[in-house]
């Protein structure tokens, strides 16, 4: 059964930290693509972090420099390390899982077949 939980989400400071999870099953992490994405209120869906079987990440123009996505592989699990935190950064993350990819994981929430719940983060200026 495919399940994925995140957590770490919480309200933080302009400039603060905070280091998102997602923990899967029903995958093997490291055989496919993953993505973080975001959605603000009447803000389109955004996949700010990908990162294929390979290791290759890719980032959202918005969060390069500042956002980090990992995985480890013997806990099947994603993470998403974000530092440097801005208001504009205050969305519900999801972590996602496309399946039918291993790697030129893609930027298209349709191409991903399989979300979390998601977790809240608010920053405040």
């Amino acid at each position: 059964q495919v399940r994925l939980v995140e957590s770490g989400g919480g309200s933080v400071q302009a400039g603060g930290s905070l280091r998102l999870s997602c923990e899967a099953s029903g995958y093997t992490l490291s055989t496919i693509c993953m993505a973080w994405f975001r959605q603000a209120p009447q803000k389109e869906r955004e996949a700010v972090a990908r990162i294929s079987s390979d290791g290759t990440t890719t980032y959202a123009d918005s969060v390069k420099g500042r956002f980090t996505i990992s995985r480890d592989n013997a806990k099947n699990t994603l993470y998403l390390e974000m530092n440097s935190l801005k208001p504009d950064d205050t969305a519900l993350y999801r972590c996602a899982v496309d399946p039918d990819r291993s790697t030129q994981c893609g930027a298209w929430y349709g191409w991903y077949k399989d979300w979390g719940q998601g977790t809240q983060v608010t920053v405040s200026s």
